[in-house]
């Protein structure tokens, strides 16, 4: 995808020389793309470029990230969090209904893949999105829909979210926790995390079970 979108900046140049910089696969990502729909993601990386926004270019940019991300999908597959997995099944050892809320079409493959789809009781992925119409991060709508599914008010429910939009999604719904996620590990990661919604911030979702996490 980087690869792909560096060679889009040269065939589009932006009028601002500062704004031709190569998209980063950290910062970039982190800031403008993560935890959005296809489309959302497209659109925020590109205004903050510089670049044409019209939907035939976001259509083309989100089709070929589309693309790019099946194919790495279908060929080295994904693992699931061990600390992640551990908490989930804590919570359901204790009756606490859990489900998965993700703006990606293939949330539902995801998890399979990663052989945890029947730990959740519910999901929202963004098909499920597109035929409820609802807005993306960071708009908590996903997260609203999720816990209506559970039959559980946002007040007594928590958010889990590694993404800037994520936390700030679950702090505009109102949730009783936001838990900000650092996979990033970066210089200031954890800070933004905090600044857009989050109340904790946790390195490993085993360090929220006693024991801490996993080794």
């Amino acid at each position: 995808m980087a690869d792909r979108l560096d060679a889009f900046l040269r065939a589009h140049p932006p009028e601002d020389p500062g704004a031709r910089r190569p998209f980063d696969v950290r910062e970039d990502y982190l800031r403008y793309v993560d935890g959005k729909s296809r489309l959302d993601g497209a659109a925020a990386f590109l205004a903050a470029r510089g670049l044409d926004t019209s939907a035939e270019t976001l259509r083309a940019v989100a089709a070929e990230k589309e693309r790019l991300f099946t194919e790495r999908l279908r060929q080295h597959g994904v693992d699931a969090y061990p600390g992640t997995v551990r908490l989930v099944r804590a919570l359901r050892r204790a009756g606490v209904p859990v489900a998965a809320a993700s703006a990606s079409r293939h949330a539902g493959e995801l998890l399979t893949r990663a052989g945890v789809l029947d730990l959740f009781d519910a999901l929202v992925d963004g098909a499920e999105a597109a035929r409820l119409g609802l807005a993306g991060k960071p708009e908590p709508d996903f997260f609203l829909e999720a816990v209506r599914r559970l039959g559980v008010p946002a007040g007594h429910a928590a958010v889990v979210e590694d993404a800037l939009a994520g936390v700030e999604a679950g702090r505009r719904g109102a949730f009783a926790v936001v838990v900000g996620v650092d996979r990033a590990a970066g210089a200031d990661t954890g800070e933004r995390l905090l600044r857009h919604g989050a109340d904790i911030v946790v390195r490993d979702l085993g360090e929220l079970l006693v024991g801490g996490a996993p080794q």
